[in-house]
């Protein structure tokens, strides 16, 4: 799922992670073009730049409770991922895109079942289950929006995003690889 680095850390693969539905290269220009970045300009630097959940940071940024809007998933073995936006409870204004992958294995049954049931963001599950976890920053990106992110997060086509990769540590071990794009502010 994930490579070690020289440093021991582990490190998510944007590439693999937008191949999960953007089936590279032909397609992942309609997702976006991305450029790493060392660091990304505020407000987005506090939303993204972090070793937290964004349920958490982006509830708290729109003050309001999210919800998940699953737009495609698939599961091969014990390896789920899926295409997601968090859209605010009370303004339905889009304020994340995500893709995430997840070893279900590395999960207990009854929160993945919670995962795969699409009802609750995936941050707010681990929290409720009081999953140990560790949450890791992995890359920064400045993202200009293809067509499908545009569509996704109700903005224009080359309209600047910022995003992250990370990775989730469940009781220990590397079980969750995120891509996850703010909307503009």
């Amino acid at each position: 799922m994930n490579q070690m680095t020289s440093s021991g850390d582990s490190d998510v693969k944007i590439d693999e992670l937008i191949d999960q539905f953007y089936r590279s290269p032909a397609q992942h220009s309609d997702l976006g073009s991305f450029e790493k970045l060392d660091q990304v300009p505020r407000p987005y630097d506090g939303l993204l730049d972090h070793n937290s959940h964004m349920t958490v940071t982006v509830e708290a940024h729109w003050k309001q409770p999210v919800d998940v809007v699953v737009h495609r998933c698939s599961q091969e073995e014990n390896w789920y991922s899926r295409e997601i936006t968090l859209v605010g409870s009370q303004s339905k204004q889009v304020v994340q895109f995500g893709i995430v992958r997840l070893d279900t294995s590395a999960l207990n049954e009854k929160v993945w079942r919670q995962i795969e049931s699409q009802q609750t963001p995936l941050g707010r599950v681990l929290i409720e289950h009081h999953v140990l976890r560790e949450v890791q920053l992995c890359g920064l990106w400045k993202v200009h929006a293809g067509q499908s992110l545009a569509s996704l997060m109700k903005c224009e086509v080359g309209d600047v995003l910022y995003g992250r990769t990370a990775l989730i540590h469940c009781d220990g071990v590397p079980a969750i690889e995120l891509l996850e794009i703010v909307a503009q502010t």
